[in-house]
């Protein structure tokens, strides 16, 4: 069994193409990048241009297809270029999984994701969410996790402080809302892969912290 990943230089990407590599029931481990990975024995890492992505779709023989990508207005510089990202590449990847009738589709979006938000942000989450149900891919995961906890690469000052606050007034947030770690969303996602019933179904934080411990 082969699994296809993109986005695995971000905070919850790269928890999940560790973890992806140490599990026994993955033969292979397809990561689309625009810069080149660690070498590993099981791990196959193309350098690709996001922009003709569809390119690239013959080397993507999988059965289940991780999607970790996304940026922040203030990273992508523009509305216009978070567009790009957040919503024309992980569709583009999502039809690349419907080509090879992948078995599961997995993606990271957001908690509070609403096509119908007057926000910008939460609007595109919704947005690609209902685009990708609209494929009829054989079977989609969407996480909608909370406030990420985890090593960045960068530094986000807004995030930084959301985590310092939380941490104070912890024991009062419903889980749904507690900051939640990336190494629990991608075992979330990975136990989800293998253990889904549902054809089609959305993860809310809480779930995710649940499914992540188990």
């Amino acid at each position: 069994m082969n699994a296809v990943l993109i986005g695995a230089t971000g905070l919850i990407g790269n928890e999940l193409l560790n973890s992806l590599l140490e599990d026994n029931r993955y033969n292979k481990v397809i990561a689309l990048t625009r810069k080149p990975l660690q070498p590993h024995a099981k791990l196959e890492n193309h350098l690709i241009k996001f922009d003709v992505m569809e390119e690239y779709s013959k080397l993507c023989v999988g059965d289940h297809f991780y999607c970790a990508l996304g940026t922040t207005i203030k990273q992508a510089g523009s509305k216009e270029y978070f567009y790009r990202v957040d919503y024309s590449y992980v569709y583009e990847f999502a039809k690349i999984a419907k080509q090879h009738l992948a078995e599961r589709f997995l993606i990271v979006s957001s908690q509070g994701a609403n096509a119908a938000s007057s926000i910008f942000y939460p609007k595109v989450k919704g947005e690609i969410e209902a685009a990708i149900k609209e494929l009829g891919l054989v079977s989609t995961s969407i996480f909608r996790p909370s406030l990420l906890l985890g090593n960045r690469k960068e530094y986000r000052s807004g995030e930084e402080f959301g985590k310092k606050m939380m941490s104070v007034i912890s024991f009062l947030i419903p889980l749904k809302y507690k900051p939640i770690h990336a190494s629990v969303v991608a075992s979330a996602m990975i136990n989800a892969a293998f253990n889904q019933a549902e054809k089609n179904k959305i993860y809310e934080s809480d779930e995710i912290q649940e499914l992540g411990k188990a």
